[in-house]
């Protein structure tokens, strides 16, 4: 068992990035409890990547939170490949005018995986931002859950907030489910939610197919595209190549459908 814990206070006017990495070997059983609690100060900005690439026999269960003062910016971004079990929670919690928070995040399950996420944007301070972007994909019989709240003050008029969970079904036996939730307590405000669950468009495979690319090649391309999005803002962006890589090799080990 492993119980990390991760404290980040950032002072007025600096900025962090930081990434942490969980690896086990595969047939090893064990737990990691890892907890991250953020706070960027006034103007401070904050960049938090957590990768796991935990083996077949390990869970993990953790917790993100953070909390934006005035003018801060904080950015959670995740990626989740192995284990057995995972579960984050993540919450960003904008206690300071003018604060901003986005939330990131790629998980891809296969064989008997279970992925589990669950979020909060918590909007407690006049004219705040937040935006979250959360895709994964599932194959085989693997299963994944998002749940995400949007939770807006009477006190914080003048805030925007986006929330979009967008999942892909690669086989006939995976499973993903999607649960957007908004909780706002003022007009003055601008929100959206998004979620979809489904296979890969047809008509992009078709599109590649009738130019000759093989049909396994032509869905490993369209995976890797669609999870681009999210590589693209990962706080360390020479880990945008290997960690696509991952995914690639990932896809070219699922079990028959």
């Amino acid at each position: 068992m492993y119980f990390p814990r991760l404290v980040i206070d950032a002072a007025e006017n600096s900025e962090v990035t930081v990434v942490e990495r969980f690896i086990s070997d595969d047939g090893v059983r064990s737990l990691v409890v890892p907890v991250l609690d953020a706070r960027a100060a006034q103007s401070a900005r904050v960049r938090y990547l957590a990768i796991n690439e935990l083996g077949d026999k390990s869970w993990q269960i953790g917790e993100h939170d953070s909390v934006g003062e005035r003018d801060s910016d904080t950015l959670l971004a995740t990626v989740a490949l192995g284990g057995d079990y995972a579960r984050v929670s993540t919450a960003a919690r904008l206690r300071g005018q003018g604060s901003n928070t986005r939330q990131v995040a790629l998980y891809f399950a296969g064989g008997t995986q279970m992925h589990d996420f669950r979020t909060l944007q918590e909007h407690a301070a006049p004219r705040t931002t937040s935006d979250l972007l959360f895709k994964g994909a599932v194959q085989d019989t693997a299963k994944s859950v998002y749940t995400g709240l949007i939770k807006i003050h009477n006190n914080a008029k003048g805030s925007v907030a986006y929330q979009t969970n967008r999942n892909l079904t690669l086989s006939h036996g995976a499973w993903a489910e999607s649960v957007p939730n908004l909780e706002i307590e003022t007009n003055d405000v601008k929100c959206s939610h998004a979620s979809t669950v489904g296979p890969i468009d047809e008509d992009q495979l078709f599109y590649l197919e009738s130019r000759g690319v093989n049909p396994d090649v032509a869905q490993r391309l369209v995976v890797l595209g669609f999870f681009d999005e999210v590589l693209a803002q990962l706080p360390v962006g020479d880990l945008a190549a290997p960690l696509r890589q991952r995914v690639a090799q990932k896809l070219s080990i699922g079990e028959p459908s």
